[in-house]
């Protein structure tokens, strides 16, 4: 039967990737030779916060960041050891990065060339995408303007040096897992995306342009409403050949194709029963496999187990199997597109491009992505409180957590390895030989290529040429970001809560009654001060808690990301707070919370509580709470007006409750 002439080609595999680095480069290194072993086909590179921020391991916003999230690299010889044995004119290479991408494609480049590769020939993405973190990831350093001149400065020189390269990965995974709707991810994804173009428009020649529309591609997220998530696909190419045609006369359907890697959905994995996030994981990669016209080109899929700590190789490996029997024991790559012609697919793919229309147009009519950051934040914010809401009321159902709790205890959680825990002594491995690589370079050299990069962004010049300078001279990613900050100054994005209350008040009775009774006491509003300390970008817990406060009655004080605790120390004081609640998701939570807690101390603020949330494991829960932490919440803890009644009985004075 297979040599029929009417038996569709067999469809060929997509790259199977592991997101993965943490600790040092050399541990990293090892991981990703060992995945490529096990069949990955493909490199997905995570970077700690530090790297992705512009920060050396040193600096004092690192303490307690490095290695956490992802794998340091502060200079050209951080990213050889990455590299080491891994010949990157045979590899796709994918990195998470954004606002540093200028730098860290850099030193990608510089130790290709090492290896004697044809630099023309490499293959890969950054993701440089740095609308989206001013909505919901947070790794940005200055403001959107000169933020958009770099994504664009990259696909100019990929251009001309590295045609096989993607320069920019449009990232809606982040926007999903700050709650957007579908509608909503697929507008502003697509509307970053026409940021970008609008802006290079300028800077290659116009023969050239249709070539680099189709040089863009996407990286996307997928939820477990797969019938909806795999609805949203087929939107995305379809709206995504209707904007290249229609916006930017690209008449080559090959240029116009929707290219895009995926991550499914983190968001959902949930810490009570773990092992139900096998089910998850399997059945959201259905999403963007089964529909072969909307297919993933690159797809990496998350460990079971990750909302509760590290993965271990193991656990990786175990993702990594899910995609190899997909791919290669089931018959899905050898039938034409499953969804062709059925009417239900038709309606909700037409009704969720008629959403995502009316989005764009709003946007549009705001001047673009760029000038609409703040509108499309408040609405990620509005979106998520109402995902939660519906998971608090029990009117979505996430088994194990709100429904079907009774369980048997998993024996894949059992024992002290169940969870790899990050090398306590990485930082202080990764500093020294920052230390050492500073000492063994030729200074002059370095403080020349910095003066050029320093130059080039001041005079419009494309920031590539002289960044790669830089990297090969020896400079290091905090050099090179001073560089950027000095240059164009920082910024900090809006945070999405505003300060009024907003409709949702419904079921909250009780607690504002509470509230006023507490601040009738105490002699003013009860105030709850909200920070994220370090350089963890992931502010949508924060957001939600500050928001369910703020519509408990509460006066709120929340600023945003990356304080250090002197800033929230300072905050306290100036904002005379009754309670400090602090979200750090990073894994730094023990360096950072001993620094404030001894700060607190220190500025005669030990009576006040603290409040920690993250991705605490309960060994580090206890050693918080002997610090003087009065109460720690970790991703279990879905229940926004529990926190909120623990928090008005922290700073209950004594005698309410009886009256």
């Amino acid at each position: 039967m297979s040599d029929l002439p009417n038996t569709p080609q067999k469809d060929r595999p997509w790259l199977f990737r592991t997101y993965a680095g943490h600790s040092t480069a050399k541990a990293s290194n090892a991981l990703y030779r060992g995945n490529l072993a096990k069949g990955q086909t493909g490199l997905s590179v995570a970077f700690d916060l530090p790297t992705q921020t512009g920060y050396d391991s040193d600096h004092i916003l690192s303490k307690g960041e490095v290695g956490k999230v992802g794998v340091p690299v502060a200079h050209l010889g951080d990213m050889r050891t990455l590299f080491n044995d891994i010949p990157l004119d045979q590899m796709n290479t994918s990195m998470t990065i954004n606002a540093t991408a200028p730098w860290l494609l850099a030193l990608y480049i510089a130790v290709a060339e090492e290896q004697g590769a044809d630099v023309s020939a490499l293959q890969g993405t950054v993701q440089n995408d740095i609308i989206k973190e001013y909505l919901s990831r947070g790794t940005y350093i200055c403001p959107p303007k000169p933020s958009l001149r770099m994504i664009t400065d990259i696909a100019a020189y990929t251009r001309e040096h590295l045609p096989k390269w993607n320069p920019m990965n449009v990232c809606s995974y982040h926007l999903q897992e700050a709650g957007a709707t579908p509608e909503q991810e697929l507008a502003f994804a697509l509307a970053t995306a026409t940021a970008v173009l609008d802006d290079l428009k300028g800077k290659v020649p116009a023969k050239d342009f249709p070539q680099m529309v189709g040089r863009i591609s996407f990286f996307v997220n997928a939820g477990i409403r797969f019938v909806t998530e795999m609805c949203k696909m087929r939107a995305f190419v379809d709206l995504w050949d209707e904007i290249c045609l229609e916006r930017y006369g690209v008449e080559d359907p090959k240029f116009r194709r929707f290219r895009y890697g995926v991550q499914v959905n983190s968001l959902g994995l949930t810490e009570q029963q773990p092992e139900n996030n096998v089910y998850r994981i399997l059945i959201e990669m259905l999403a963007v496999t089964l529909s072969k016209n909307a297919r993933a080109r690159a797809v990496q899929l998350p460990a079971w187990n990750e909302a509760l700590g590290l993965p271990r190789p193991w656990d990786q490996q175990w993702s990594l199997r899910m995609q190899q029997i997909m791919a290669f024991e089931t018959d899905l790559l050898e039938y034409d597109d499953l969804f062709d012609g059925n009417p239900a697919v038709d309606r909700k793919v037409e009704a969720l491009k008629e959403g995502a229309r009316a989005e764009l147009a709003t946007i549009d009519s705001m001047g673009g992505a760029n000038e609409a950051i703040e509108y499309m934040k408040s609405r990620l914010v509005e979106a998520n409180a109402e995902r939660l809401g519906g998971i608090e009321t029990g009117e979505t159902t996430v088994v194990g957590v709100n429904k079907f709790q009774q369980h048997e205890e998993s024996p894949l959680t059992a024992g002290d390895e169940a969870i790899m825990v990050a090398d306590k002594d990485a930082e202080a491995d990764q500093i020294a030989r920052l230390e050492a690589w500073r000492a063994s370079r030729d200074s002059g050299a370095v403080e020349a290529a910095l003066a050029r990069v320093r130059a080039a962004a001041q005079d419009g010049t494309n920031i590539m040429e002289a960044t790669i300078e830089a990297a090969k001279a020896g400079a290091t990613t905090g050099e090179w970001g001073d560089v950027i900050r000095q240059a164009f100054g920082q910024y900090r994005g809006p945070t999405g809560v505003s300060r009024n209350p907003s409709n949702r008040t419904e079921g909250l009775d009780e607690i504002r009654e509470r509230v006023d009774a507490v601040s009738t006491k105490l002699g003013r509003r009860l105030k709850f001060l909200v920070g994220k300390p370090g350089l963890d970008g992931h502010s949508n817990g924060a957001e939600q808690i500050a928001a369910r406060a703020r519509d408990c009655g509460m006066d709120i004080s929340y600023e945003g990301i990356r304080l250090t605790p002197d800033e929230i120390v300072e905050a306290a004081v100036k904002d005379e707070a009754h309670v400090v609640g602090l979200s750090i998701l990073s894994g730094s939570h023990i360096p950072l919370i001993e620094d404030l807690m001894g700060k607190m101390h220190i500025a005669g603020l030990g009576h006040i509580p603290v409040v920690v949330g993250g991705i605490i494991p309960e060994d580090d829960a206890q050693r918080l709470r002997a610090m003087g932490v009065a109460k720690v919440y970790t991703p279990k803890d879905f229940e926004l007006n529990r926190i909120m009644m623990d928090l008005v009985a922290l700073v209950e004075p004594s005698g309410i409750a009886a009256e």
